[in-house]
């Protein structure tokens, strides 16, 4: 086959200089054939390796059959439903060709985003057990938020998935930006918009910012790319090499990190995020002159054990509320119980799992008034006061050993012993 250096001087000795074709094929050793067909071309010649097809060619009328019923039926299974004998990569190229002709072909647009017009969000659980706990660890989930104009990207670890805590983390992100985007873009995260629609939880707190979520289609991570690249960032430039003692190290650690990602060149913005932030935020909504709701939110009435409990973890309650409702409210640091607007309770948050935490104050207070109980109650045995219906008439306060008189128990006796039948 003439390659691409004679066929330019082919074109060179006959164009340029008027040589004939005759003497072109005596002086490069060529057809003369050859020499009229580099003449006649418009691009120099390529070589193409004729197709010797496919292992999954046989297979051909098999996947077809499959495609058409379940277009969407994984590789794998298609593999076994096949029996297919050979690696999955001659079988990966031809899912590849036949798909989008029972699938269809789902094309996206390349956007632009507006300065403080939409926010990415996403909850990324790194691999790494953090210590919450004296010999329990655990994998706690990060939420993560990408402006998309200025690709600034900011985090923080929570203590669980639920809807108070994930919108914690998000007034925790949004109020150190200061100001929020018109849009905040979602997966289908359960405490988000798991059944299709924004949860009220969620649509409480944007309410109050006057923003919208926006909950991307499911199956469809590229909706939310860019956050979703910013997730693979974090797991292989922020996590390698590094040890977390706990949850507040991991912030403190990842908060450090934030400050350089954020200053790195950004290749298809040819800019940095922290130079960009300001076009951003001039743009967004100002923060609300009041908080939205946020934190894990209940109000139970306080039984006898003056325990109530959160997220599998109890906390101990002022002992003098048992039997009254109190109002409990978690965020990722504290946990508070009021009663009728009075604090009755204050503790740390634990991000661990089944734990019980105590002051020591309701502690003693309960034991105090255990022991004022029985010591009444013991009083009133003894003296035998009267007290009185709520009609008015007096009723008397039997002393216990009347009841064992009546029944004819007597504790004073020696045991009788059982006899074997």
């Amino acid at each position: 086959m003439l390659n691409v250096e004679d066929w330019a001087e082919i074109r060179r000795l006959h164009r340029a200089e008027g040589v004939p074709i005759k003497e072109i094929a005596r002086r490069l050793g060529v057809a003369r054939n050859t020499v009229r067909a580099a003449l006649r071309s418009d691009g120099p010649p390529s070589y193409q390796r004729a197709s010797r097809g496919s292992v999954a060619d046989a297979f051909e009328p098999q996947i077809r059959a499959l495609l058409a019923e379940w277009p969407r039926m994984p590789g794998p299974v298609i593999a076994q439903k096949i029996g297919w004998p050979y690696s999955m990569s001659p079988l990966k190229k031809k899912l590849a060709v036949l798909r989008p002709e029972y699938a269809g072909i789902d094309p996206v647009d390349r956007v632009v985003y507006a300065p403080g017009q939409i926010a990415q969000c996403d909850l990324w659980f790194p691999e790494p057990r953090i210590p919450v706990a004296a010999g329990q660890e655990r994998v706690l989930p990060v939420l993560v938020m990408t402006l998309c104009f200025s690709r600034f990207l900011t985090a923080t670890m929570i203590p669980s998935r639920q809807a108070g805590d994930i919108l914690s983390g998000m007034w925790q992100l949004i109020n150190g930006i200061g100001r929020v985007t018109k849009q905040l873009v979602w997966d289908r995260e359960s405490a988000i918009g798991g059944t299709g629609r924004v949860s009220v939880p969620a649509a409480a707190f944007v309410g109050t910012l006057a923003a919208k979520i926006v909950l991307a289609p499911p199956r469809d991570p590229e909706f939310k790319g860019m956050v979703e690249r910013n997730n693979q960032f974090l797991e292989t430039s922020f996590l390698p090499g590094r040890v977390f003692t706990g949850p507040a190290d991991f912030n403190t650690q990842l908060e450090d990190w934030l400050v350089r990602a954020n200053n790195r060149t950004v290749r298809s913005i040819q800019g940095r995020p922290v130079e960009l932030l300001e076009t951003d935020y001039q743009a967004m909504l100002p923060l609300p002159p009041v908080a939205p709701p946020i934190g894990l939110n209940q109000r139970v009435r306080l039984g006898r054990d003056y325990y109530v409990r959160v997220d599998t973890v109890d906390y101990s309650v002022d002992p003098r509320m048992i039997g009254r409702f109190v109002d409990v409210t978690a965020s990722p640091d504290e946990v508070t119980v009021f009663c009728d607007g009075q604090l009755v309770a204050r503790h740390g948050r634990c991000w661990a799992k089944q734990v019980v935490v105590t002051d020591p104050a309701h502690q003693a207070a309960a034991a105090l008034l255990r022991k004022n109980f029985a010591a009444e109650r013991l009083r009133r045995e003894v003296s035998g006061e009267t007290r009185r219906h709520a009609d008015g008439h007096v009723v008397a306060m039997r002393a216990l050993p009347d009841y064992d008189a009546l029944f004819g128990v007597d504790f004073t006796a020696p045991p009788t012993k059982a006899s074997n039948t």
